[in-house]
């Protein structure tokens, strides 16, 4: 299930792409909601805010395995595009040992400053044991959520898409089941969650590596690879780690402005944390087409076509503004559906949609600025140039920071809650500037090639 997409059309290659990682985001979504939509009907509305006020947490983690294994697989997408059979396999091999590394590196950091980290972020104290208990399970078991990133990142830097949605469709199954079985028959509570999340991701990685022993023969790992290559650590790690602090970073910005959000009360936590949800789940096509333009221009720059990588680009922005329009639409209408399911039929869900609505409203005009960062950073990344990502987290960072310091001041809920759309408006103008300058740049080392 292969995919060179050095020839055809972009648009098309894209479309027939980016549906399966469209879908497996769907699914990712899932883990978090049905932790957040079981712990809320069948614990308590406190459970629910527990969960929702380390979001911000549960974002930078996935972020960092995101970032990582994304910049760590670029590489494998190049040589394989430059029909590289014997570095496509090196590259992945090293990829494995980067990320158990670098796994070990993030789990211990995490469980070292969790509790700290949820004092700073004015945790409210009626939920703050749940809560930890919640977050240092997942931080626990970051291992799964690494390696399965990691492994299905790999399967599509060779063209196959579908193959990691499969095994992520079975795995969010098993995690409502598990969810179900911890939370209702055994009332493990946030624990409970955390803990089918874990076994659920675990499930996949397995699954994926399983297949690609069996049937993906140019990754499939030979004795002898198994030992870190200087060169290709290198480039990996130039691109994987700013990466990897790009969404650090930006998690950090969205920590602020959580904590900007929890003085404000459990009620205010809830409603916020079921439009996050909701924005989180309308959203998920951004980074599927960030996703996908990466393994797009990676495999086109890795076989020298950079006028491709453009055109590529260009239709990737006209899949995602019309993608914007039609889910933010969504997202206005059908909000007050879709938090109805975060809790039990006796409660009033009419405290919690003010604030759900606020964030909501907050957000929607700025869908398209947000898709822009995904598609103009992945592309900038998939033709080496990892650092850029930095810089864009560091404009989202202050943009949050700003915006949170002034809600906190003028006590505005509304300014709060617009820190996500702040950071996403002019990180998005930062990284149309940034990407014409690395095109521009690109193209001058051709020409003296």
């Amino acid at each position: 299930m292969e995919s060179k997409m050095t020839k055809g059309n972009p648009l098309s290659l894209l479309l027939k792409f980016v549906i399966p990682i469209f879908l497996g985001f769907i699914f990712q979504q899932f883990y978090n909601m049905v932790d957040t939509v079981i712990v809320g009907r069948f614990v308590s509305p406190n459970a629910l805010a527990a969960v929702g006020s380390t979001g911000t947490i549960m974002f930078m983690i996935m972020g960092l395995a995101n970032g990582m294994t994304t910049g760590y697989t670029v590489l494998i997408s190049q040589k394989y595009g430059a029909g590289d059979s014997e570095g496509t396999r090196k590259a992945f091999v090293n990829a494995i040992m980067l990320g158990i590394i670098s796994t070990a590196i993030v789990t211990i950091a995490a469980l070292l400053v969790m509790h700290p980290l949820l004092k700073v972020m004015n945790t409210p104290e009626d939920i703050y044991s749940d809560a930890y208990s919640y977050i240092s399970t997942i931080c626990a078991g970051s291992i799964a959520l690494i390696g399965y990133n990691l492994l299905a990142a790999s399967l599509r830097a060779i063209g196959n898409s579908r193959t990691p949605l499969y095994f992520l469709i079975f795995s969010a199954l098993l995690n409502i089941v598990l969810d179900l079985v911890f939370i209702i028959a055994f009332h493990m509570g946030t624990f409970g969650a955390a803990l089918a999340t874990d076994l659920s991701q675990a499930a996949s990685a397995i699954l994926c590596m399983i297949y690609i022993v069996k049937k993906v023969k140019i990754l499939c790992p030979q004795r002898k690879d198994w030992r870190l290559n200087k060169d290709y650590s290198l480039k990996q790690l130039n691109i994987g780690i700013p990466m990897a602090l790009q969404f650090g970073i930006t998690a950090s910005g969205t920590m602020v402005m959580q904590s900007s959000i929890n003085i404000y009360g459990s009620t205010a936590v809830t409603g916020f944390t079921a439009a996050g949800k909701v924005v989180n789940l309308m959203t998920a096509g951004m980074p599927s087409i960030g996703q996908t333009i990466a393994a797009y221009a990676g495999q086109n720059y890795g076989y020298g076509d950079l006028d491709r990588v453009h055109r590529g680009t260009i239709d990737a922005l006209k899949i995602s503004a019309v993608y914007s329009v039609i889910t933010g639409i969504l997202s206005v209408v059908l909000l007050p559906v879709i938090i109805g399911f975060f809790f039990d039929s006796g409660v009033d869900i009419g405290a919690y949609l003010p604030y759900a609505r606020a964030y909501i409203y907050a957000c929607v005009p700025f869908y398209i600025p947000l898709a822009m960062i995904f598609i103009y950073r992945n592309t900038m990344q998939a033709c080496g140039y990892g650092k850029t990502a930095l810089t864009l987290g560091i404009v989202e960072l202050i943009a949050r920071f700003i915006t949170a310091f002034l809600s906190i001041r003028l006590h505005s809920f509304q300014l709060a809650v617009a820190g996500d759309a702040t950071a996403w408006f002019t990180a998005g103008v930062f990284s149309i500037i940034l990407y014409y300058a690395v095109m521009k740049q690109l193209r001058r080392k051709m020409k003296r090639a």
